[in-house]
């Protein structure tokens, strides 16, 4: 049907003129009723080429002059509406975002009808469930088109990586919810080939997929860390699986002058974990003391080397040793290693200020089995091999020692913030879930990956895995998902030809503007989402972000995002920010984000032909992310 004409043709907006015998705003066709004159409602045009050319109404006009010109079109009528070009629909119903041909001056405008929607979504309007495979989920309803169901093409929505954006209370939980409960009630869901790892921020998501409400086969298991809720399993996050780098974001050490210093106490901790608890070695306690004498000599060597009177070496010397009898005791009392110790305080006697080559003559005679000491010295940590952190504070000891004796005299000052965090994590319950995992399940990487989260273990097959992180500080949280996704990256990334392919995981990572941040205070180094938003597509290794502070977002993981859902946002700044990284954003949009309602979205990129302003469905079960009813709670009645 048609309804009026093109009087002006702008490169971004076209003016209608409408027939004087266009009365009404609403028309019904073939039983359906259809709302033209609003905003966001859709109108089409042609070209000379026969393409139909799909517009939005942005404005509505009324003007009470009337043109001969115009009367002659039966153009009398005061009203006016301005449309937004879209994309075209060729001859063989193929919608395409852009204009190659504009319309000309005077082209009749129509009702957009259900007929053109369908054939502009086609690729998820005619597809039949073949062999089990599904190609689509009906997400909600249009704003534009009244009582239009929207569907999103799977396919398009989970291979690539999707933002959803919103402020608090704006429905970004409920969406995330909707989505899964959606593709998790299709039938033949293959518990091979689906690994869903939901980082849970608020703990708000377990309600959301209550086994007997979702009427699903799919499998969930939710974890906690430091867990007391019998509707957790436990979560642990073995230490000995972090790498330097990780161990520094969580010591919060600097990269320059604290990561040599923490690497060395990594190999003395793994070297006494080596000598205490080799299997088929019987005389662990001779190259301990061996390898204790060994380092011992070294250091006092050291001082001996300065630049410095009897007095001074004596007295670091002297330090030296008393330190290294608390050490002795720390980890293994023996009589030859105390004995020896003793040797050498004696060694450190002064006569008026002389020590008459007393302390020199010790570390020569000293006699030590070099070739021993030296292959046990030799032994390196590899990412992923186990040691035992019980000799953690000892390494230290020893490492400040090394360096006291080279001159470094300011080498406590500089490493103080990284002991205070040390002794956090050996000391403070919300680290247990770090050091109390079982060895022999969580052996290495593989295993852990394998254990916790079923990958590549058959008998393990849940399909959706919620890790509750709500109790966790926020330094736990940040280290807690680098960790588990550097993992998985690692894992994927190994993976070769088909098998990158096969058996995809997507992350889900709520409340992302706390755990990937844009500025220079993100605790890792090296931002591990920002290496899986660009090269994780090419393993099968997926993000969904959500988040309601997109400034504080790191552009790099926001910009690689082909998908975007995008709720009410009313602060300028996350709106510029969001317009400054997507490829695609007009003015209009800003608008309509700031205008939406709860449970509405704006949604554009791959998952759906032209950008759709859609009323997400409610999920059901819903998660737990209510607000407070602050009159009812006021106001109720005492119990």
């Amino acid at each position: 049907m048609t309804i009026g004409k093109i009087i002006s043709v702008e490169y971004d907006k076209f003016r209608v003129k409408l027939f004087h015998s266009t009365k009404n705003s609403t028309v019904s066709i073939d039983g359906h009723i259809y709302y033209f004159g609003n905003i966001g409602s859709y109108l089409k045009t042609y070209n000379s080429t026969g393409d139909a050319i799909l517009c939005e109404v942005v404005s509505i006009l009324d003007h009470s002059t009337e043109s001969k010109v115009y009367s002659s079109f039966n153009l009398d009528s005061s009203r006016e509406l301005v449309i937004k070009p879209i994309g075209t629909l060729n001859s063989k119903d193929e919608f395409e975002m852009g204009i190659g041909i504009f319309p000309s001056i005077y082209s009749d405008v129509s009702i957009v009808t259900v007929g053109d929607i369908d054939k502009i979504l086609t690729e998820t309007k005619t597809r039949e469930v073949t062999k089990g495979i599904h190609y689509d989920i009906e997400i909600g309803y249009s704003k534009s088109l009244i009582n239009y169901r929207i569907s999103i093409d799977i396919n398009k929505l989970f291979n690539i990586h999707t933002a959803v954006l919103g402020n608090s209370g704006s429905g970004k939980s409920n969406t995330i919810a909707t989505i899964l409960q959606k593709v998790y009630r299709k039938k033949n869901n293959c518990a091979n080939g689906a690994k869903t790892i939901l980082f849970d921020v608020n703990g708000e998501y377990l309600k959301a997929f209550d086994k007997e409400k979702l009427n699903s086969n799919i499998t969930v298991l939710p974890y906690k860390p430091n867990n007391t809720d019998d509707k957790y399993t436990p979560f642990y996050l073995p230490y000995y699986l972090l790498n330097l780098d990780e161990w520094l974001a969580f010591l919060m050490a600097s990269d320059k002058t604290q990561k040599p210093f923490w690497d060395r106490v990594l190999q003395e901790c793994f070297k006494f974990y080596k000598i205490f608890n080799s299997e088929t070695d019987v005389k662990s306690t001779e190259k301990y003391v061996n390898y204790f004498k060994w380092k011992i000599r070294g250091i006092l060597s050291l001082i001996i080397s300065q630049i410095d009177s009897d007095t001074a070496k004596v007295t670091a010397a002297r330090g030296v040793i008393l330190r290294c009898k608390e050490i002795v005791l720390n980890i293994y009392s023996d009589k030859a290693l105390s004995d020896f110790l003793q040797e050498a305080e004696n060694s450190c006697l002064l006569s008026f200020g002389n020590n008459s080559g007393g302390l020199a003559e010790f570390v020569k005679s000293t006699i030590v089995d070099d070739d021993n000491a030296i292959i046990i010295n030799s032994q390196r940590l590899r990412p992923g091999d186990y040691f035992d952190y019980k000799y953690l504070r000892v390494a230290v000891d020893i490492v400040l020692l090394e360096e006291e004796a080279r001159g470094n005299v300011r080498i406590r000052d500089f490493v103080s913030t990284l002991l205070s965090r040390l002794d956090y994590f050996m000391e403070n319950p919300d680290c247990d879930f770090m050091r109390n995992s079982d060895r022999s399940i969580f052996q290495n990487t593989e295993t852990y990956l394998k254990e916790c989260f079923g990958i590549a273990n058959e008998t393990n097959k849940n399909q959706l895995i919620i890790i509750d992180s709500s109790e966790v500080g926020s330094d736990i949280l940040e280290l807690m998902t680098s960790v588990v996704s550097r993992m998985i990256y690692d894992y994927r990334k190994k993976k070769q030809n088909n098998e990158r392919r096969e058996c995809p995981i997507h992350l889900i990572l709520d409340e992302a503007h706390r755990y990937i941040k844009k500025d220079a205070d993100y605790i890792l180094k090296e931002n591990i989402f920002e290496k899986i938003a660009r090269e994780g597509r090419k393993f099968s290794l997926y993000l969904l972000v959500s988040s309601q502070r997109p400034s504080e977002l790191s552009s790099t993981v926001l910009s690689q995002c082909g998908n975007y859902i995008i709720h009410r946002i009313q602060n300028e700044i996350d709106m510029r920010y969001v317009y400054s990284v997507l490829p695609y954003f007009s003015d209009d949009y800003i608008t309509k984000i700031k205008q939406a309602i709860p449970g509405e979205a704006l949604i554009f990129g791959n998952c759906v032909p032209l950008p759709l302003q859609v009323m997400i469905d409610r999920a059901n079960p819903d998660p737990n992310s209510d607000n407070c009813i602050i009159n009812e709670e006021w106001f109720k009645e005492e119990i």
